[in-house]
């Protein structure tokens, strides 16, 4: 069995892995940026979320089934969630060689991680226009775009 050879399992590009491939090999070699998934991370302030009054939330949730309807017609979307409020979250850090965990999260920001998409785009640009068009933006809501460094199964 060669190291080198791929064995292609569809005409987007998508391989199996090598049989002897290690991650060192993987990660050396990414998909191609014609493959690229990309994270659109949603941010947002939860303090402020909640202030909101319950008709109006159910507004912008109505706009976030559309943006969510709209982008699933046009790229491949992998995944897409909301999370639980960060009062929900634990942090898992090493101190002095053992697990130590806590409440809430790491840091105190004015925004917080709420949810993602992860989306299969062309490019970059493709991905940012997306994440452009989110309903959390006009309210002062932010979003990250960041490629996903997919190693090959």
């Amino acid at each position: 069995r060669s190291v080198n050879n791929l064995r292609k399992v569809s005409n987007q590009g998508t391989f199996i892995r090598r049989i002897n491939e290690t991650s060192q090999e993987r990660w050396n070699n990414p998909k191609q940026e014609d493959e690229m998934e990309y994270l659109l991370a949603i941010y947002g302030d939860e303090k402020a979320q909640a202030n909101i009054p319950p008709e109006q939330q159910a507004a912008g949730m109505q706009e976030w089934f559309k943006y969510d309807e709209t982008l699933r017609k046009s790229v491949k979307v992998v995944s897409g969630n909301g999370l639980q409020p960060t009062s929900s979250a634990s942090t898992v850090r090493f101190k002095n060689g053992k697990m130590v965990t806590s409440d809430g999260p790491f840091a105190e920001t004015k925004e917080q991680l709420g949810g993602y998409y992860l989306i299969d785009a062309k490019d970059l640009d493709e991905a940012i226009s997306w994440a452009g068009k989110m309903p959390n933006l006009p309210g002062g809501g932010s979003a990250e775009v960041r490629p996903v460094w997919t190693f090959k199964p």
